[in-house]
């Protein structure tokens, strides 16, 4: 990141001004990762070389954000979360607390002749968190795993499959014990196949292992 990002000066994009990045003095920040306006970055996180934050993102205490790794807009880490390259996450996702996505499906400290592994040595597989989605607290996503969208991942779960879009899913390892809505609540029954948000009242339809909302609150 830049000097007059790490001083949290403000910035002027497109003739709009922008709260500037925050960093904590003691977080370990790349020079080359790039964090958008109005992001934090608390104690003793780490930010590793191009890796790209959006704006206005939360990164708790003794957070690790890996190589490459790409985050989008309004996510928050929490603390001691571990995001490992090549992670995506979309808008709006939310680990919780020491929650871990994973990259190495076959980990080994050193290969069958008794190499040290080094990074090419294995190749890495990106976990993806899609738009809305939340992890739990101490939660474990496992290589190449996609979480969909406004999904629920339960705390100390352990995600060894995809999750479909707004699917609430618990245990080791995880599977569906139900649905959730946009606003993270847990949807009640409302019909055959259908679905509704206690909370915001949207309505949900079912059909096998997908849901699509059919009704959205102004």
């Amino acid at each position: 990141m830049t000097a007059a990002q790490r001083a949290g000066v403000h910035l002027v994009i497109g003739g709009v001004a922008m709260e500037a990045p925050a960093v904590h003095v003691t977080a370990d920040v790349d020079e080359t990762a790039d964090l958008g306006p109005g992001t934090t970055v608390w104690h003793l996180a780490q930010i590793r070389e191009n890796a790209r934050l959006g704006s206005d993102c939360i990164v708790g205490r003794g957070a690790y954000v890996g190589p490459g790794v790409v985050i989008g807009d309004q996510v928050k880490l929490q603390n001691y979360v571990l995001v490992y390259e090549p992670a995506r996450l979309e808008d709006q996702v939310f680990i919780g607390p020491a929650a871990i996505l994973t990259n190495d499906p076959f980990p080994r400290s050193a290969d069958a002749s008794g190499k040290l592994k080094r990074p090419e040595d294995w190749e890495p597989l990106a976990v993806v968190v899609r738009r809305g989605a939340s992890v739990g607290a101490r939660a474990v996503v496992l290589p190449g795993v996609a979480v969909g969208c406004w999904a629920l991942v339960a705390a100390a779960a352990v995600v060894t499959r995809d999750v479909p879009d707004f699917a609430l899913v618990a245990g080791m390892p995880a599977r569906r014990v139900g649905w959730v809505g946009r606003a993270g609540v847990r949807l009640v029954a409302d019909g055959a196949a259908r679905w509704r948000c206690p909370q915001t009242g949207e309505r949900y339809l079912e059909s096998g292992e997908t849901l699509t909302p059919v009704t959205r609150q102004p």
